[in-house]
Formats: C-alpha cells, structure tokens, sequence
C-alpha cells in the first residue's frame, strides 16, 4: 500500500555564513517511515536535521522543504514544532528554573493538547516507567545534574510524551552505555507503535538500530546524499566503513 508523503525535501543547499554545507539535497520521507542517516564526522548529518526543524544560525540558500504539503522554508522552528516537528539534540542544554515535568505540559498545552493535572501526571509515570526513568527526575530542572543517559532519556520521554508526526534523533544513542541504548531503543519503537510516527535517525552507533525495522538507510559525505538502500546498507558500513564513498567525492 502506498504511504502518505510527511515530508519532501528538493534540491536543498545550506549554508552557515559564507560557507555551504549542503549541497543539492533531495529527499522524500513517508508517514511511518524509519530513515536512517549515516557518515563519517563532519559530513553534515546534524546540519541536515537542523535545517529541517529549522534553526536560524542553518540558512537555505536554495531549494525546497515540505511538510505535510505545506511548503515551510520561512516557517519558524516554534511553528514548525506546533505543525508536528521533534528533534532530539545531540547535546541537550541544561534549563535551570523549569522542571522536566513542566517543560512537557508546557510543550503539550503550546499544541492544544489540555490534560487535567492528575490525568497528566499519571501519563507521564506511566511513560518514565517505560524509560526506566526514576519519577523523582519529573520535579528536577530540565537535564540539571542529570547523566548523558539521563539526558537522553529526557529527550526520548519528551517525544513519548509530545507524539510529533515526525521526529529527528539527532546522535540519540551517543554515549550510552549498553542497558540505555536498550532503554532508548524501546522507548523509539514505541513511538513508533503509539503514532506510526516517521523517524529520521541520525547516528554513528548501530546498536540503536537493531531492534528497529529501518526503511531507507542514506550516506552523507562531504555535505551531499552518495547513496540510498534499505537496511542492509547500515550492515555494509559495519563492515567496510565509509572509506568507499568518501574516494568517490
């Protein structure tokens, strides 16, 4: 059956400053659709999904970005986020003053979503649960204190909790040691279960990949797309590395 188009990308460069990153971007991702971004450092992966949830300091200096058959080049990141957008960050900034509790019912009621108090509270336990995060953590600053897992993990509960049509996971399972990359893996496959949410996975480490079904797998080198497969492709970087298609640039 032919999956509905979530999110169309045509011809995009993008640049920071005077420099470009990227290069001549086409890509096309379907609702409930996992794509899997991969290459060496330096590439333009995170650049790339920040010019997607569109972060000001990423300028499109030409082509195309569609959402939902909506056309968002010169959509603001907030507008975006309210059309459905997520993007988990790499390193998550601490926010001293607002609890990680009230950061989400926050976010929530930004998109129309009203949940009673206790009605709330109750979901985001049951969430936390599932993360096995420590619900003392719901009272803390957001990400104060807390361990890379830990941070992680906040992200991960931040998507559960927010249920976007799309989400970007930007080097989601860098750092983690084995037990949290597990724990994050279960906490993507059931988003993707709860929303038939489309993935855009950005990352170095397979690990995080096994339990999940991956659709596309794409290579970035040097700023432009060299190469598009299904999963397999992630097994032929395991074994070879990027060495083949960095010659070919």
């Amino acid at each position: 059956m032919q999956r509905e188009e979530l999110l169309r990308i045509k011809n995009l460069s993008v640049s920071i400053g005077d420099v470009e990153i990227l290069h001549d971007i086409n890509l096309v991702i379907n609702k409930g659709e996992t794509h899997v971004l991969m290459g060496p450092n330096g590439a333009g992966k995170s650049t790339l999904g920040y010019a997607m949830i569109g972060n000001p300091l990423y300028q499109v200096t030409s082509g195309e970005i569609w959402f939902k058959g909506q056309r968002i080049d010169d959509l603001p990141c907030y507008k975006r986020a309210l059309e459905g957008m997520f993007l988990s960050f790499q390193n998550p900034i601490e926010i001293p003053g607002i609890t990680l509790s009230s950061f989400i019912r926050s976010a929530l009621e930004q998109r129309g979503i009203k949940l009673r108090l206790m009605q709330y509270k109750k979901e985001l336990k049951n969430t936390m649960d599932i993360l096995n995060i420590d619900e003392s953590y719901a009272d803390r600053d957001l990400n104060k204190g807390f361990s890379g897992g830990e941070k992680k993990k906040a992200e991960v509960l931040q998507m559960l909790m927010l249920n976007p049509s799309f989400a970007i996971l930007d080097e989601t399972d860098s750092g983690l040691d084995v037990d949290a990359t597990k724990t994050v893996s279960l906490g993507i496959e059931e988003y993707r279960k709860k929303n038939d949410g489309s993935l855009f996975i950005i990352t170095h480490n397979t690990k995080i990949l096994q339990a999940l079904s991956v659709d596309y797998t794409h290579i970035m080198v040097d700023g432009s797309l060299v190469k598009t497969s299904d999963a397999s492709l992630i097994d032929d970087i395991n074994a070879n590395g990027f060495a083949q298609y960095e010659k070919d640039q």
